[in-house]
């Protein structure tokens, strides 16, 4: 079956120009006449961004970080339908459909973003990936989060969202309620060109909209004429992230029942931690002990990891390591592991906005220096494979690659001839070759 969304003839309803300006005049706080070329839906919008403080080039959260996307994916009602989404949104070959299909929850955060492969590389460096928060009042205009602050579907060409950074794509999003309780329970949306907001990708949203809902009532019927066996209810668990980006010494952030608590450790209790995170099918107390003091010395790890257990205890018993080998009974979480779950879903902007810094700069620990390097490496690798060029030159900026004079040379190859920035290239490549 081919896509339906072939390129039809169709103008934005006012230039893209126009409303660029007015747009700009907004921000700079002036009411300028040229709002009157801008719909009143996306003008409403737009004030709405203002009064939420939203940045109009900023990069959205990572609500859900990869262990917890799946979780929480597999729970959310509209799991049971998302073949049905590909099926009416994306037939055929999905990977070169020209549009990108999002499905998120009904606060906004994407789900899953499926579709065309090179969109979806080019879309990920603004941040439209899975676990990202795509809410009204975290991003501002985009039709994924007006058409949930609306409660309708909605349509986004281009210059009207609030954000400069997503101004070259256009979208189309209608929410998905309860069929019962008509509760909001996500959105579905479709992004790419001129193709994405024609008043027949509305339509189609709109249907698939309803047809989503048609088939979770349908899904609900069946189950209350067999229902399944009950399953004992499960309380919430503990989340544990360790910081070690940028940091010497690491913050601890456990998020519970009883709200969140952060603990800085000690030099040492970080590289155990991290190692230990990294490894999780657990180290021997002989490996463990190579990796933190570059020899073993298993009598000196012990006390270490006494010491270790007691700081763990009363914050997060799950954290606890065990013994023979040792391992974290819990999943732990680093900041760097986010990172790399940013980078596989093609969000680079997003990725180097996260990247603090090395991993525990000042340690050196034979472990922790090749987790370093890896993270190190694998955001280089990512950035110079896939990335744009607007990213490689703020990746350039940064410590780690201001000297790195092939990044610098495939910056000036990807830059356009006229580019303002090109001269300032040449001459730091030409510092580096005098150097």
């Amino acid at each position: 079956m081919s896509s339906p969304w072939s390129r039809p003839a169709v103008s934005p309803e006012n230039s893209g120009l126009l409303i660029a300006r007015a747009h700009d005049e907004l921000l700079a706080g002036n009411e300028d006449r040229r709002l009157s070329d801008v719909r009143p839906l996306v003008q409403e919008s737009w004030r709405r961004s203002l009064a939420s403080l939203v940045g109009p080039e900023g990069l959205p959260s990572l609500d859900l970080a990869s262990e917890e996307l799946e979780a929480y994916r597999r729970a959310h009602p509209l799991a049971s339908v998302m073949d049905m989404v590909r099926a009416l949104l994306l037939p055929g070959s999905a990977e070169d459909s020209g549009v990108v299909v999002a499905v998120g929850d009904a606060a906004g955060r994407l789900l899953w973003v499926e579709g065309d492969r090179h969109i979806r590389t080019l879309t990920g460096d603004m941040g439209f990936v899975a676990g990202a928060n795509w809410a009204e009042d975290a991003v501002g205009t985009s039709a994924p989060g007006t058409a949930i602050a609306l409660d309708r579907s909605v349509q986004i060409r281009g210059a009207e969202h609030f954000n400069r950074l997503v101004q070259p794509w256009s979208c189309t999003a209608a929410p998905v309620h309860d069929p019962e309780t008509r509760r909001l329970l996500g959105v579905i949306d479709v992004t790419g060109g001129p193709e994405a907001v024609t008043p027949q990708a509305q339509l189609l949203v709109d249907a698939t909209a309803r047809a989503i809902e048609s088939e979770i009532l349908v899904g609900r019927l069946r189950a209350r004429q067999n229902p399944p066996p009950r399953r004992p209810k499960r309380s919430p668990g503990t989340r544990a992230v360790l910081r070690i980006l940028g940091r010497d010494r690491a913050l601890l952030e456990v998020t519970g029942e009883a709200g969140e608590t952060v603990v800085e450790l000690g030099a040492r209790h970080a590289e155990i931690l991290l190692l230990l995170a990294v490894h999780r099918e657990g180290m021997s107390a002989e490996a463990l002990s190579e990796a933190v003091y570059g020899h073993p010395a298993t009598e000196t790890l012990r006390p270490e990891m006494v010491r270790l257990r007691k700081v763990l205890e009363p914050l997060a018993p799950g954290l606890v390591p065990a013994s023979r080998p040792y391992r974290l009974p819990d999943g732990l979480e680093t900041d760097a592991q986010q990172v790399l779950s940013l980078l596989d879903r093609g969000a680079h902007r997003v990725a180097l906005a996260a990247y603090r810094g090395p991993v525990l700069p000042d340690s050196v620990a034979p472990g922790v220096v090749e987790v370093r390097e890896s993270v190190r490496q694998a955001l280089r690798e990512a950035l110079v494979e896939e990335a744009g060029v607007d990213v490689l030159l703020a990746y350039a900026d940064t410590a780690e690659a201001r000297d790195d004079a092939e990044l610098l040379r495939l910056c000036l190859e990807m830059l356009p001839p006229r580019s303002p920035k090109r001269a300032g290239l040449v001459a730091r490549i030409e510092r580096l070759e005098q150097d």
